[in-house]
């Protein structure tokens, strides 16, 4: 099989399928099929939803020339995913001997080329948690914000300040730091009260300064501490926007008596827990997962990232949202149509953005993905067509080839499909 690489100029699809073309006014896709199992076409227009009909039935729209059509007969239309978790300052910098070079021209360059990998993975939205303080100072979270400028129009991409240290003489300038790093850019502020000689005062000066700017919290933490934990969620009550935690592969270690008190507090404080199912990240000491079933059953909202990318964390991570997905419903007992709601319906909730269904007037934020029904998508999700905006940001081919059976080997091998293959 092929993938396709990241590229920094994505294409829209014409009639033809051919890169490269100006963006269309109206996209048709057409022949679609749903997780419901009706085939049908969806007209997109303005980035968003225009009309959802049974296959063969809608056209490009009244006054309209130009409108490009997509095919996609032998493909499941999904919402598309969204990246909660991910570490654009130390992505891709695993394979680099020494130490992670921290300068804004090689973080700007990591964070982008890792956005457009989860991009091509289907996420048009991603929140990067970027170090702030030390030797970083805000040069990490600049080239982020850099990065991100550079995409728009490709994907959201939006960051968590994330200081060392909040509390006592050496948290001072943490505490200066993250106040400024929301004044340069940052949307949300967090961090990792673990790390911190006071936890629960660490918490306290992240809670403050996300009141004083209206910002989400999201926090990195191992939650292996019950009492902890408790204090966080009284403290977290009532916050508006919204406090986020995770990976919190702790909880799974507790007691189940202890674990489900605890899940039962962050339901009631309305708290949202991110999971890794593909390994930890460098926020974290702890490989695993936290507890999805239990925290689940007692209404936490839970959603699941990537973590690592390929960093000294995870060498080998892939950051792919239906991995993800995959990993929850085979190593978890959650549902299909439950784990993709962790990467797509409740990580887009984590990231503040607005619901997403294949249905007339919702954001056209869509992932097609090879395959009949969404079991098979999960397990088998090589080809992908990834929109964002209504428009087609990145494409993924792959082709499977199987050599002839005879005992006289052939040259060639038989192609999947008909036509061509690129």
């Amino acid at each position: 099989m092929t993938d396709s690489q990241p590229q920094p100029h994505p294409w829209s699809s014409n009639s033809s399928g051919s890169p490269g073309q100006p963006d269309p006014a109206t996209l048709l896709l057409c022949g679609a099929r749903l997780t419901d199992g009706r085939k049908v076409d969806v007209r997109l227009g303005g980035g968003r939803i225009e009309a959802v009909g049974t296959a063969g039935s809608l056209s490009p729209g009244p006054c309209r020339t130009g409108t490009a059509r997509v095919d996609l007969s032998g493909y499941l239309l999904l919402p598309a995913p969204a990246e909660p978790h991910a570490h654009g300052d130390t992505a891709l910098s695993a394979e680099h001997p020494g130490p992670v070079s921290h300068t804004p021209e090689d973080v700007q360059r990591r964070a982008t080329e890792a956005a457009l990998l989860q991009l091509g993975h289907g996420a048009t939205a991603v929140r990067a948690h970027v170090r702030v303080g030390d030797v970083q100072g805000l040069g990490a979270l600049g080239a982020v914000l850099q990065a991100r400028r550079s995409l728009r129009g490709l994907a959201e991409l939006t960051t968590v300040a994330m200081p060392r240290l909040l509390t006592g003489a050496a948290g001072a300038d943490g505490l200066a730091m993250l106040r400024d790093a929301v004044k340069m850019g940052a949307s949300v502020v967090g961090g990792c009260p673990d790390l911190d000689p006071d936890p629960t005062g660490y918490v306290e000066a992240v809670l403050e300064v996300a009141s004083e700017h209206g910002c989400p919290v999201d926090l990195h933490t191992d939650a292996a501490d019950p009492a902890r934990l408790s204090r966080l969620a009284a403290m977290a009550g009532g916050l508006r926007p919204g406090v986020t935690i995770g990976p919190c592969s702790g909880l799974a270690r507790l007691p189940a008596e202890a674990a489900g008190r605890v899940a039962d507090q962050l339901a009631a404080a309305g708290v949202t827990v991110v999971c890794l199912p593909q390994g930890g990240c460098a926020g974290s000491d702890r490989r695993g997962t936290a507890p999805v079933r239990l925290l689940r059953a007692a209404g936490v909202r839970v959603a699941a990232g990537g973590g690592a990318l390929r960093d000294v964390a995870n060498p080998v991570g892939r950051a792919d949202p239906l991995e993800a997905a995959y990993l929850l419903a085979s190593g978890h007992g959650l549902r299909p149509q439950a784990a993709y709601d962790a990467v797509s319906a409740s990580a887009r909730a984590v990231l503040g953005l607005p619901e997403v269904r294949v249905e007339a007037g919702f954001p056209a934020e869509l992932l097609a993905v090879r395959g009949d029904h969404l079991s098979g998508a999960l397990s088998l999700a090589y080809s992908r067509i990834v929109v964002h905006r209504g428009r087609v940001v990145a494409r993924t081919s792959a082709v499977r080839e199987y050599c002839n059976s005879a005992v006289e080997a052939e040259p060639g091998l038989p192609r999947q499909g008909r036509g061509e293959v690129s």
